[in-house]
């Protein structure tokens, strides 16, 4: 019988702002984190990935390499990104087929959304359990999978 390498988490090479608030156990690496944003327990932010001033990355959230959230952001439970967008039906491991996914400001993401390679405009709320598969460049509400528009937001 072999025994499995063992790698520990933890937070390594991180750029932080001020007065930013991580609740551990967390995987944080290569990243930057915005002041006054929070991180809760079991999120792993990758190598690559931004959050902006002021943001909420909730517990079980998983943000990949080439993702950027805003400032006053709000990432709910196990909202998981991806930067791989799988053309061909499977991954491939391969760093150049990878997208980048840009969230604005003031944007809220329900629990168990999955956001794959998109722009997220301003001041736009994604429905818990969505699929976001592609761009969503209107202020407003999105929810389903493939997410929709639902409702325009009143700015």
């Amino acid at each position: 019988m072999s025994s499995p390498t063992l790698r520990e988490s933890g937070i390594v090479d991180v750029e932080f702002g001020e007065n930013v608030t991580v609740v551990t156990p967390v995987n944080l690496y290569g990243c930057t984190i915005g002041d006054g944003s929070f991180v809760g327990p079991f999120v792993e932010i990758q190598e690559g990935a931004r959050v902006g001033k002021r943001s909420r990355i909730q517990s079980h959230a998983f943000l990949c390499d080439l993702v950027e959230i805003g400032d006053d952001c709000f990432i709910s439970h196990g909202v998981m990104f991806i930067n791989d967008p799988l053309r061909g039906g499977r991954a491939r491991g391969d760093r150049t087929r990878y997208r980048r996914t840009r969230v604005g400001n003031g944007v809220s993401i329900g629990t168990n959304a999955t956001i794959l390679p998109v722009t997220i405009a301003d001041d736009v709320v994604v429905g818990a359990g969505s699929v976001v598969t592609e761009d969503l460049l209107v202020p407003g509400t999105y929810a389903g999978n493939p997410a929709r528009l639902m409702t325009k937001g009143d700015r």
